[in-house]
């Protein structure tokens, strides 16, 4: 059982208190916006197994076998295929989609070829992996996820009553729907000039006078977005997303080419091991319009908040349609839970304190904040702690 000492990035939506809450640690009065616990090159948790620190990554590179299990090699490959994180978000993120493993290989050996260095600020793919994700509440938290319907779009723009949006409704009402949203988003991403600057300011001005009479909170969350990003075309874009309000312990999964921002709060987050990010507004970073419209998925959706029921021993399994990862919340009892060893498997507490118990009889505290690795030896650990809630990520095997 390996205790992980993990990195905190600092990008500028981050929450100046919400992971120093969780960690118990003093705010410095900067942006923490993520905690990265795996293997990613990016930043790899750390770990001491007696003869000094090591990353995770190099311990699992130099013996995948023994730390991820035969099984886990042989479906994944000889590195770890899932990435956790805690996500707290003070100001929304940018709009983003990720791309397939197809278009995501394709893309990252053009870029390779073309010489982009992988931290260029106008590089795409920064590896050759998809990027399908999970985000579970903390508290509540709110965000955008998939498009609304073209009708229910044009319907949200009309009560706006804004001249500037009157093009995009005519789009929206009159054509199918794949065809509708990718002529709006496109037109949106590429306004420029007085006209623009004028239809962004008039839809902020619009959102903020209708956010106290929205009962969804919607208007509110376009309103947040509008005040943090002045100016920005990603606040129409936004327009075409669906409002998502989350309650503690609630999830949505987000697959490649849905086009989705968190605007605010913080959650568990689980994807797979990549850092893939195409963006499409409400962000003063690289868009790079023709690669993201060759990549999201112009279908209109419903978000499937996942609200799973506990099982006997206090697990709430998150399902989801890939194998690379399986997040689970464990709020246990007086009964505690057997955690089975084949996979590789992180685990992180988030309220309490858990005591693991490996099959040799050694054991280990998990405090609030506090995370650990166990590598796949195909022993069956014990995890108790009444009271406490413990997320677990691996995979499915």
């Amino acid at each position: 059982m390996d205790r992980l000492r993990n990195t905190v990035r600092p990008y500028a939506w981050g929450s100046t208190t919400a992971i120093p809450a969780l960690l118990g640690t003093e705010p410095t009065g900067e942006p923490q916006a993520e905690m990265w616990l795996g293997a990613h090159p990016g930043a790899p948790s750390r770990t001491d197994r007696g003869d000094g620190t090591a990353t995770l990554a190099d311990l699992i590179a130099a013996d995948p076998q023994a730390e991820l299990g035969p099984e886990a090699v042989a479906a994944f490959g000889p590195t770890l295929p899932f990435l956790l994180k805690v996500l707290a978000a003070g100001t929304p993120l940018s709009i983003q989609a990720h791309p397939t493993r197809s278009q995501a290989r394709s893309g990252f050996a053009a870029e390779e070829a073309a010489g982009i260095p992988v931290d260029a600020p106008h590089r795409n793919y920064k590896d050759a992996n998809h990027k399908p994700e999970l985000i579970c509440a903390l508290d509540e938290f709110e965000g955008l996820c998939g498009f609304r319907r073209p009708a229910a779009a044009a319907d949200l723009m009309a009560s706006l009553d804004v001249p500037g949006l009157a093009p995009l409704i005519d789009v929206l009402r009159a054509k199918p729907e794949g065809e509708a949203l990718a002529d709006v988003l496109s037109a949106v991403l590429t306004m420029t000039g007085p006209e623009a600057e004028r239809t962004v300011s008039d839809v902020a001005r619009a959102v903020t006078a209708a956010a106290p009479g929205d009962p969804t909170g919607a208007m509110a969350g376009y309103a947040f977005a509008a005040a943090e990003y002045p100016g920005d075309t990603g606040l129409i874009a936004a327009l075409l997303l669906n409002f998502v309000r989350l309650q503690p312990g609630e999830a949505l999964y987000l697959g490649a080419g849905v086009p989705h921002a968190y605007l605010r709060g913080t959650g568990v987050e689980i994807m797979a091991n990549s850092d893939n990010v195409l963006r499409c507004g409400l962000t003063p970073k690289h868009i790079d319009v023709p690669e993201l419209l060759r990549v999201v998925e112009f279908r209109a959706t419903d978000p499937d908040v996942l609200r799973p029921a506990a099982a006997a021993d206090g697990e709430h399994h998150y399902p989801v349609p890939i194998d690379e990862f399986r997040l689970s919340r464990y709020v246990l009892g007086a009964e505690g839970a057997e955690l089975p060893g084949r996979a590789p498997q992180i685990l992180l507490c988030t309220d309490g304190t858990a005591t693991l118990t490996a099959a040799d009889g050694s054991s280990l505290d998990l405090a609030r904040g506090q995370s650990v690795f166990l590598p796949a030896d195909g022993s069956t650990t014990a995890l108790a702690g009444p009271d406490a809630t413990v997320f677990r990520a691996t995979v499915t095997l």
